[in-house]
């Protein structure tokens, strides 16, 4: 495979471009000026001419979740509802073709544009689902609402008690409005059968082909369960995977992960290595865990999910047994107990009693952040891991749960950076779409999709492209420790490629939204091309 005919960026800040590409056996094999480049032509060539769109290392998703992204349209995708009206009649014709006792199940909705102005409620889905469990995840992922009947076949009433870290809304006669918050979700789980086998199968490589589609060749997938492993090992095993992977399993993987080390097959395809916990919830649903309370409900500081000598335990275990931890943590206070007890376990394990050095722990989100604990993210080596979508939905209800004061520190992706922090970037699909141009937008511009940015939104917070480039490709490879293999164009590196219809680079914010994934390249395989792809008779 030779690439030129337009700009390549190579991630690299000593040689930031070079005209043309080379690969073979999987691995780029030169990487220079065009003239050069010919050399490397035969026979058996595939020769693609850029005509000037550019390429670019493979965009790698640092946290996303591939079966959420492949089980999004199975199930009732209610991403673009407008209102809990819309959400009723969404769920009435869903029902059509449910028969009567089955449970109906979709996610996506969020309520902060909607004009009720509120969470919907098992009132509002009573109306039009009297015989069947209706249970709706909210986009986040952190809070659902579930119908009269689903609440009453697990038992929800006016006399339940929310489980350590969750919450059960209650409406002012004291009953239940149907809201479940965080670890609560799990009274209504036993309604859903999850997938399995082949089916289960089939909806991961959905989730991947969809986003080699859109131009991601790596994914960061986070909290697997252990026991779909094997699976995603299989799949690549067969080659029926064509997403690179990098799995952060559950915290019920951690055993049978440190007694086995890090799993690694079809060279590198998946790797596993990190386990993945929870601090706290969600700033939609006011889960997040804050140092003071919510602006907008001052009764409530959110929910500390994590317990502290538990937690702090498992760092120290961890530690020693060379497990990667990645973290979510959202709220200002829920970002600080994980540094605390980072801070914590390395005190307690001596560094010659580490199974690794460089441990690169990840906080995952790390969105509302202390100004006085942005530095320790450095000083304590651990790594911020941003969606930088969450910022730009985010804009349009945060400055009501947080005040302005607490937007100094809020999605502070360049205070991190010029701070001495590493980050990378992803974008927590199926909560967000998990496309690569509205996060490398969302990166840059640090405005939603109109361009609205609001006041006290920080603007000085937007990365440059040179940066947000990194944030998608080198630094992803650092913080799955394979800056040696991914990342960057320069010989000896993996050939993982994205060709977009434009350079990215150079045109003006608002446009990187409407680009075409025109290429996608794994291991020097091209793993996805539109047909619109070099359409001036390029190749």
């Amino acid at each position: 495979l030779v690439i030129w005919g337009g700009p390549i960026y190579t991630a690299l800040d000593d040689t930031p471009q070079v005209e043309a590409v080379a690969v073979r056996d999987g691995r780029i094999a030169f990487a220079g000026p065009e003239d050069s480049a010919q050399a490397w032509l035969g026979e058996e060539t595939r020769l693609v001419d850029l005509n000037g769109t550019a390429m670019y290392p493979g965009f790698t998703d640092s946290h996303i979740h591939v079966f959420g992204v492949g089980q999004r349209e199975r199930i009732l995708n209610l991403d673009d509802v407008t209102s809990v009206a819309d959400l009723v009649s969404r769920v009435e014709i869903a029902l059509e073709g449910v028969p009567e006792g089955a449970t109906l199940t979709g996610r996506g909705w969020i309520e902060t544009h909607w004009p009720e102005g509120r969470f919907p409620t098992r009132q509002d889905l009573d109306a039009v689902s009297p015989d069947n469990p209706v249970i709706l995840r909210r986009a986040d992922g952190h809070a659902l609402v579930a119908n009269s009947v689903a609440l009453e076949a697990v038992g929800v009433t006016r006399d339940s008690v929310a489980p350590s870290g969750g919450e059960i809304l209650f409406d002012s006669d004291g009953d239940p409005t149907g809201i479940l918050v965080d670890t609560a979700m799990g009274a209504v789980s036993s309604l859903i059968t999850p997938p399995s086998g082949e089916e289960a199968a089939e909806i991961y490589v959905e989730g991947a082909e969809r986003l080699v589609s859109l131009g991601w060749t790596g994914a960061h997938d986070m909290s697997v369960p252990w026991s779909s492993v094997e699976m995603i090992e299989g799949l690549a095993e067969a080659g029926r995977l064509p997403l690179r992977t990098y799995l952060s399993v559950g915290p019920e993987g951690y055993a049978p992960l440190a007694a086995g080390g890090r799993r690694d097959v079809a060279d590198g395809r998946v790797i596993t290595r990190a386990v993945k916990l929870y601090m706290d919830g969600a700033l939609g649903s006011r889960g997040a865990a804050l140092l003071e309370p919510y602006s907008d409900r001052p009764e409530s500081s959110g929910l500390a999910i994590a317990e502290a000598d538990e937690t702090t335990g498992l760092f120290t275990q961890a530690l020693r047994d060379g497990i990667q931890m990645n973290v979510h943590a959202i709220g200002d206070r829920g970002n600080r107990y994980l540094l605390d007890w980072v801070e914590e376990a390395l005190a307690q394990v001596p560094e010659e009693e580490r199974a690794i050095a460089d441990f690169r722990w990840r906080d995952e989100h790390s969105q509302i952040i202390d100004p006085a604990d942005i530095p320790r993210f450095a000083e304590l080596g651990v790594i911020a891991s941003f969606q930088p979508s969450h910022a730009i939905g985010d804009l349009h209800f945060a400055p009501d749960r947080l005040g302005d004061e607490r937007l100094v520190g809020a999605y502070a992706w360049q205070s991190l950076l010029d701070a001495g922090a590493h980050i990378t970037g992803g974008s927590d699909a199926p909560v967000e779409q998990g496309d690569p141009r509205i996060e490398f937008y969302a990166a840059v511009a640090r405005a939603d999709l109109s361009g609205f940015q609001g006041e006290n939104w920080h603007p000085e917070e937007a990365l440059s492209r040179e940066d947000a480039l990194k944030f998608f490709t080198a630094w992803p490879a650092y913080a799955s420790f394979r800056e040696d293999d991914l990342g960057t164009i320069a010989v000896g590196m993996r050939a993982d490629f994205t060709i977009f219809s434009e350079d990215i680079m150079t045109i003006p914010a608002a446009d990187i939204l409407s680009v075409e994934p025109w290429m996608t390249v794994v291991d020097g395989e091209v793993v996805f091309e539109s047909p619109d792809s070099f359409h001036n008779g390029g190749e």
